[in-house]
């Protein structure tokens, strides 16, 4: 008996990276999965895949998740292709440019909330009402040590991602009393091509810079969100879960 059997789970943003990484890992836990993506469709399907050949069914839907219906549509296509939802994971984001706020473009600034902060909204949006009703589910929000750290030249992706930890804190507040627990996921550096733009603007002093002396896996990312998925963690909800290898 696996930790996850018969859960059924949405990961938005799955296609690639820490999003792939958890879907992998909640199958690999017993559960059904949905991937989330907005345009690559190959990589995807290749996600599908890969969970199906771990003997678990797998689906995926498109959606760009600053389109409220979009993600509606994606919440409500997922429920019924895996035959109900129990584990809603809202990780779709992008990285920021490195640059000072004065220098930010305002259509960029509001690019970066809409994907990393509105993405999240949208996502909690259209599948709370689902969870309200059986009165029972998981929402686990991706976020990042940078909402701490604060980081020069990281405004918008800093302050987004400070905003999901904060709007995943009160969610968790509203909902407890419905048999639902919400808590935020917030790595630090991961071993992804966010990472490596990370790398290349400051140098190799940013992992030299982490006690435990390397980046971390995808597959590391994964096991937390297993954790904070599964009835072990029953009593565990409105928290902040920094992975980080000793970095903040």
């Amino acid at each position: 008996m696996h930790a996850l059997s018969g859960k059924r789970a949405l990961v938005t943003g799955a296609s690639r990276g820490i999003g792939r990484g958890i879907a992998l890992a909640l199958a690999r836990a017993g559960a059904d999965v949905a991937i989330g993506y907005r345009r690559d469709e190959g990589a995807a399907a290749s996600a599908v895949k890969d969970i199906e050949a771990l003997g678990r069914k797998a689906t995926a839907h498109a959606a760009d998740v600053r389109d409220g219906e979009a993600v509606r549509a994606m919440v409500h296509a997922a429920h019924a292709a895996l035959g109900g939802l129990d584990i809603v994971v809202a990780n779709a984001g992008v990285a920021t440019r490195f640059q000072p706020l004065h220098e930010v473009d305002p259509g960029y600034w509001e690019r970066i909330i809409g994907i990393d902060l509105g993405g999240v909204f949208h996502t909690l949006h259209s599948a709370l009402p689902i969870l309200r009703e059986q009165r029972s589910g998981v929402i686990l929000t991706v976020s990042s040590i940078a909402a701490d750290a604060c980081g020069a030249n990281g405004g918008p992706y800093v302050a987004a991602k400070a905003g999901v930890n904060a709007l995943t804190k009160v969610v968790a507040r509203e909902n407890a009393d419905r048999g639902i627990r919400c808590n935020v996921i917030a790595p630090g550096l991961i071993a992804t091509d966010i990472a490596d733009g990370m790398v290349e603007e400051h140098g190799d002093a940013i992992v030299r810079g982490i006690p435990l002396g390397r980046m971390g896996e995808c597959d590391e990312i994964g096991q937390l969100a297993v954790y904070l998925a599964s009835d072990a963690a029953a009593w565990i909800t409105g928290k902040v879960f920094r992975i980080d290898g000793g970095q903040w």
